[in-house]
This record gives C-alpha cells, sequence and structure tokens, in this order.
C-alpha cells in the first residue's frame, strides 16, 4: 500500500521492492508472420513496489507478494499470447500483475532477444509501468 502522501505532492511508492530478474519467456509475439507462427525467446526484468517490513518481521509469506504466482501465471499466458508488439505484450504482463496483486506500484522491462533485423545482434526493450507513473523509482 502507498503512504499517504504529504498535501500537495504526489504519492510516493513504498522503498522496498520484490524483483524478478531474467525471466525467460517462450511467446508468439512479432510484426513478421514467421515470429508469430515459431515463436521466440523473450526474457523480462519486474519490479513490485511494496511495504516488505511486516513480512520481513514476522517471515510470512501472507504479508508480502509472492513472487512465484506471478512466475507461473507468467509462463502460462507466454504459451498463449499471439501479438504483434512487444508494447502490446508488456500491456498484457501489467494486466496480469495487476490481476495478481492489485494496483501496486510497478514496472518491466521486456526484452527480445532477436530481433530479425539484418546485421543487428542486439536486444530490443520496452520499459512500462503503472500506478507509479511520474515517481522516480
Amino acid at each position: 500500500m502507498i503512504p499517504a502522501a504529504a498535501p500537495g505532492s504526489a504519492p510516493q511508492p513504498p522503498a522496498d521492492r520484490i524483483l524478478v530478474r531474467d525471466l525467460r519467456l517462450w511467446a508468439h509475439v512479432g510484426v513478421l508472420e514467421p515470429e508469430r507462427q515459431l515463436g521466440q525467446w523473450f526474457e523480462l526484468d519486474l519490479e513490485l513496489a511494496v511495504d516488505l517490513a511486516a513480512a520481513g518481521a514476522a517471515d510470512a509469506l501472507e504479508l508480502s507478494l509472492d513472487y512465484s504466482r506471478a512466475i507461473t501465471a507468467l509462463q502460462q499466458q507466454a504459451r498463449t499470447v499471439r501479438c504483434l508488439t512487444l508494447e502490446h505484450y508488456a500491456e498484457r504482463i501489467l494486466t496480469l500483475l495487476e490481476e495478481l496483486y492489485g494496483p501496486v506500484p510497478m514496472r518491466l522491462e521486456l526484452r527480445k532477444c532477436r530481433a530479425p533485423v539484418p546485421g543487428f545482434t542486439g536486444t530490443v526493450a520496452v520499459r512500462r509501468s503503472r500506478h507509479g507513473q511520474g515517481v522516480a523509482w
């Protein structure tokens, strides 16, 4: 839960974070038809801002956000997703995370591991956030 802001200031997300890095997902996403038909690897980093003090003090998972639920749900989603753009895929991921955890401040970076651009061997990514826009994380 985001603490109340001082009058006239924007609410700040909790300082604590749950991070999931380098989650590899095989999904059928891409502008080119073969990308959608054959699928390809994506990597996902996600960050959830949540006060972890109570969970840390009590050693109680129910006072935190169980990241295993997100990992399992995202793996399932990747098996069925079909879309053109990284932007849309990222939107669907944010929606899924919100369904799991509610409107907590969240952000992600979704990377396409091998963009089909001649002569390009790097990665392409989008960064998206929800419930924390305009706030420095």
